[in-house]
Order: C-alpha cells, then sequence, then structure tokens
C-alpha cells in the first residue's frame, strides 16, 4: 500500500495570496504521518508562483495550474491540479450525484439540499429546476441524446425528464425502497435501476412498465453498471424468450455492487450469475475499464480492479485510504476516484 500526499482542499486559494501558505500531509500506513507546508514567495517573471516546500518534502515543476510535490522520505509524489472553474451557485448543499451531457453543453447534479438542477457546463447558468420527487434524490444521469435525465429518488421512484423544458415525461414505480443508482442500456430504450430493497429491475421507456426483476439480493444494491461483455465469458441462457420490448440486452454484462460485501456479475438477457467475489467491506460503486476488466470501490477504501473471466483473485487492490469509496469513473487509459474524505 503506497503512501498518500495530501493537501489542503483550499490550497489554491491560499497559494494565489503572497505569502500564502497551505498545509501538507504524507500518510503511510503503519507509519506516523509527516506534516508540512508549502508556502508563496511571490511571482516570477511570467507569472509562475514561486513556491517552496518545508523540511521533508520537495516542490518540483510549478506551473499557474498545478504543483508537483514530493516527499522524498516514503519516496513518493503528487500532481495537485487547480480548478479548471468553479461553480458556487447551483447547489447550497453537498452534491451527491452529477453527469455531463454527451455533447458537453449541460450538467445535471442533486445535492442534499433537495434540489435537482440543470446547468449550462461552460458557466454554471442554471437553466432548469426539475421537481417532483419526494425526499432525496440519489442518482441522476443524461441519456446518450443528452436532451433526457434518469433519476432516482428515496421515494422508491424513478422518472425521466426532458432537459428542455423540465417535463417529468415517465414516472416507474414498483421499488420498495430508495433508489440508489441507475443504468442506461444502449440508447436508452430500456434502463435499469437498483434498490435499498435488494433488487434491479430492468424498464421499458415506451410502455413505462417494469420488464422483470434481473437479481434479487436480500440485500441493499448500491451501484450498478452494464457493459458488453468479452466473447468468451458464458453469460447463461434465458429461462423464457425476453419479451419484444428489451431491447440491446443481448450479449451485455450486469455489475451489483452490494452492501453484503459482494460484488456480483450476471448476464442481464439471461438473469443468469456469471460470478460472484467477496470484498472487504460494502460495495459501494462499480464501473467497467473495457469488456473484461472492471473496477469495484468498499467503504474501507479499497478499490478492486478485476477480471470477469476469472475473478478468483482481484488483479490488483488500491488502497489510498479508509475513506469510502463513492464513484468510480474511466479517463484514458486510467480511473478517476471520489472518496470520502
Amino acid at each position: 500500500m503506497a503512501a498518500t500526499l495530501r493537501i489542503q482542499s483550499d490550497w489554491s486559494r491560499a497559494l494565489s495570496r503572497d505569502e500564502g501558505e497551505a498545509w501538507l500531509s504524507c500518510r503511510s500506513p503503519g507509519k506516523p504521518t509527516l506534516y508540512g507546508s508549502v508556502t508563496r514567495r511571490g511571482l516570477s517573471s511570467d507569472g509562475v508562483p514561486d513556491i517552496v516546500a518545508s523540511e521533508g518534502f520537495v516542490v518540483g515543476e510549478v506551473t499557474k495550474k498545478s504543483i508537483l510535490i514530493a516527499c522524498p522520505h516514503e519516496n513518493v509524489s503528487t500532481k495537485f491540479l487547480t480548478p479548471y472553474t468553479s461553480f458556487c451557485r447551483i447547489h447550497q448543499k453537498s452534491i451527491t450525484c452529477l453527469d455531463i451531457s454527451s455533447g458537453g453543453g449541460l450538467g445535471v447534479s442533486t445535492s442534499t439540499d433537495g434540489t435537482m438542477k440543470i446547468w449550462q457546463a461552460a458557466n454554471g447558468e442554471i437553466r432548469r429546476l426539475l421537481e417532483g420527487h419526494v425526499y432525496d434524490v440519489n442518482c441522476c444521469r443524461f441519456f446518450p441524446s443528452g436532451l433526457v435525465v434518469l433519476s432516482g429518488g428515496m421515494d422508491a421512484q424513478l422518472k425521466i425528464w426532458s432537459a428542455e423544458d423540465a417535463s417529468c415525461v415517465v414516472t416507474f414505480k414498483g421499488h420498495k425502497g430508495g433508489i440508489l443508482d441507475t443504468a442506461i442500456v444502449d440508447r436508452g430504450r430500456n434502463v435499469l435501476s437498483c434498490s435499498r430493497d435488494g433488487t434491479a429491475r430492468l424498464w421499458d421507456c415506451g410502455k413505462s412498465a417494469c420488464l422483470g426483476i434481473i437479481a434479487d439480493c436480500g440485500s441493499p444494491i448500491n451501484g450498478i453498471a452494464v457493459g458488453t461483455a468479452d466473447n468468451s465469458l458464458n453469460l447463461g441462457t434465458p429461462e423464457k424468450p425476453p419479451s419484444e420490448r428489451e431491447v440491446g440486452t443481448e450479449g451485455k454484462i450486469l455489475l451489483l455492487a452490494r452492501e453484503d460485501k459482494k460484488l456480483q456479475g450476471l448476464g442481464l438477457q439471461s438473469r443468469q450469475p456469471v460470478f460472484l467475489f467477496v470484498g472487504s467491506d460494502a460495495f459501494n460503486c462499480c464501473t467497467f475499464l473495457s469488456s473484461t476488466y472492471i473496477l469495484a470501490g468498499t467503504q474501507d477504501g479499497n478499490i478492486y480492479q478485476l477480471d470477469v473471466r476469472n475473478t478468483n483473485a482481484p488483479i490488483q487492490v488500491i488502497h489510498r485510504s479508509g475513506a469510502p469509496v463513492l464513484s468510480l469513473l474511466p479517463y484514458r487509459d486510467g480511473f478517476i476516484a471520489s472518496q470520502g474524505n
């Protein structure tokens, strides 16, 4: 387990001032945490901050948007990036979920302030307020078209919204507990949801109907992901022919991140189990890196990389801190993870 180098979250603001200072820490499992600071002494002729670090830390490359800091004692270094832009007026409290449309023009987000909003990704200008859920909204995402939004809430309802006029065009009811995550199959004629009630369900958007319970785990399902399976993987055979309303489920595998410490893979069309992996704690989220490689994050801070063709042992387990892993997103040749710290 590697050491973790951290800098306080508002470091870019602190170092934008003359003689500004930000605190550093370097934590290695089983060892005392090393503390220090970085200080701005001024600006160079080309406008790049002149940054120095306290004893035990070394400042490397510095640009207007990033600082490379190393801790030689633990042989670790990290590049810290300033925000490209910040939107402070969209929500009043913590953001719980967000998504960006496929074209990059719009964002949608939910918050503990009880709101769900659509906004311009370029400047944060609020375009629509989506109202209709009772209690908290847990998840939101754009359909591939970028014109429609899917949301799920603690009211056990799944809703589809027009991003153009904020109208709720479809409401799905059937879950017995709050909806915790959603997924969209291909272009979106079918969608998926998972819930505190322990089930994952497949829905037909055109008929506003449930096409079936894909899984009933007896434990809350915190996150789901759907992806195309590797050709060598046996996804099983459906017990009965799928409905003609079921579109795009063939050859797909559904991942379930479960509260009972289990990560499960199912054939989406067959409803048959493909694998079951037991982790160190409750699984909060999961995603596909490719048709063979997947990631899943746990409440105790582990990120598991698995090969779906053989899940007996993980390819690697990444542990940056003990904070819960809340979301995972593939990015270029790697991934982005958010944690509860």
